[in-house]
């Protein structure tokens, strides 16, 4: 994605927030949402998301649109965030607005310029924050991801393997942790070794980007697990510049309330019997004792 230009200054000269009208059938498209904050037209047609890099100290802008399709004025407040699951604050402390409370006339879209300050001494890589909207009652949330200039460093390790229940209902537990600085999009390869051979494995699913320094905690389902088998499980990860990470686990699956039913009634019927062998058994008499002749 194309990014805007970095420039180094001492703080970020940011123009005013332009109000712009718009024609009533981009207001019917966007009425259900009352109104909509997405990244403005100039950096690359039809974006979702915020993308820019930079040198540690460099100040990035770029622009946010807000929507107003109504014909009531609306107000809508603006932060930088930390993504879900992120640091306290993260990259969303980088970000400053030319205006947080924005006024919206009706039938109206205002384009309000906002500045990423790169602190000096940032790490390298990928970082992650959000631009947040709130106003009547809601909020929205765009994603912006800062490319920070210098070494990349792409590590990835697979942590966690467990498998739970059993039959249709069996489980793979595990965790992705991106231990590097930059971005990954991990596949998931899972390869099942039972006692005679290969079984049929978990399929994973398609997961989305892991950002520098999260866990992602996955669970496939396994409806073809063995009843009865010992199997080996090994999990391989890999991503994007020979990214690749491996961990094993053993599972052992066994109908153990049948088992365990069947083995207590053995027992049981066993101990049964020799108690009733016990006894019938005739308990020995005790031997006569000769009797002397009179003298």
């Amino acid at each position: 994605m194309p990014s805007r230009t970095s420039r180094r200054t001492a703080a970020p000269a940011l123009a005013l927030l332009a109000l712009l009208p718009f024609t009533p059938s981009e207001a019917r498209a966007a009425a259900p949402a009352d109104w909509t904050a997405a990244p403005a037209a100039g950096s690359g047609s039809g974006r979702t998301w915020f993308y820019l890099q930079g040198t540690p100290g460099a100040v990035l802008e770029d622009r946010l649109a807000l929507t107003n399709p109504s014909d009531r004025v609306r107000t809508v407040a603006l932060r930088g965030s930390a993504p879900a699951g992120g640091a306290a604050a993260g990259a969303g402390a980088w970000i400053r607005f030319a205006d947080t409370d924005v006024r919206i006339p009706p039938r109206t879209r205002a384009v309000v310029p906002f500045s990423v300050t790169v602190p000096a001494g940032a790490v390298p890589g990928d970082h992650r924050a959000l631009v947040v909207a709130a106003g009547g009652g809601r909020s929205t949330g765009v994603e912006v991801q800062v490319r920070v200039g210098g070494p990349a460093v792409a590590a990835l390790t697979v942590e966690d393997v467990s498998v739970g229940g059993s039959g249709r209902g069996a489980v793979l537990r595990y965790t992705l942790v991106n231990r590097g600085n930059t971005a990954l999009r991990p596949q998931v390869a899972v390869r099942a070794e039972g006692v005679l051979g290969p079984l049929p494995a978990p399929v994973p699913r398609t997961g989305g980007a892991l950002a520098p320094g999260r866990r992602a905690e996955r669970t496939l389902p396994w409806p073809d697990a063995p009843a009865l088998d010992s199997v080996d499980l090994t999990l391989t990860a890999t991503a994007p510049g020979g990214v690749r990470a491996t961990a094993r686990t053993t599972a052992r699956f066994a109908p153990w309330p049948a088992l365990a039913g069947t083995a207590a009634a053995a027992a049981a019927a066993t101990a049964l019997l020799v108690r009733a062998g016990r006894r019938r058994r005739p308990r020995p008499t005790p031997a006569a004792e000769p009797t002397g002749a009179a003298s």
